[in-house]
């Protein structure tokens, strides 16, 4: 299953809810960006590694700003992937579902400067640039089975 949506949208909130109903493995996108440029590698990630085989991922540490351990899968276990970049076109054909998540430009900055702090908010027009060029380039919202507005 496929989470995807701008920053501050709810992916991270329905994300634990699904895997927990479901019993599945969550894959927080924010524990794969390779940084605050990272969108597109973990958009390719999602691809190769968390749904491809050996399925995993390379975690990466924010406090560092390396790449850490890797994160392996069970690729046999329903496996739900929350963040923005998990729905691409090379994406959906692998996932069982696909969620596409929006929410008004305004309320999305609140929450995610409540949840991130001022961290995020320095980066939030350099973080939104790159949601815009993947939102153009993959059209994520034609992908999705369901569209939800939070």
């Amino acid at each position: 299953m496929l989470i995807d949506g701008r920053s501050g949208t709810g992916k991270t909130t329905l994300g634990e809810a699904l895997a927990t109903e479901l019993g599945a493995q969550l894959v927080h996108l924010d524990d794969v960006y390779p940084g605050w440029d990272g969108l597109l590698a973990a958009a390719t990630a999602v691809v190769e590694d968390v749904l491809g085989a050996p399925s995993g991922y390379r975690r990466w540490d924010w406090e560092r700003s390396e790449p850490a351990g890797w994160v392996t899968l069970d690729p046999g276990a329903p496996i739900v992937v929350e963040g923005c970049g998990a729905l691409s076109r090379a994406a959906a054909p692998l996932a069982t579902l696909r969620i596409w998540m929006s929410a008004d430009d305004a309320e999305r900055k609140r929450r995610a400067i409540d949840r991130d702090g001022a961290v995020f908010a320095e980066q939030w027009d350099r973080w939104a640039a790159q949601e815009d060029a993947f939102i153009a380039a993959e059209d994520p919202a034609s992908l999705a089975d369901v569209v939800l507005r939070s």
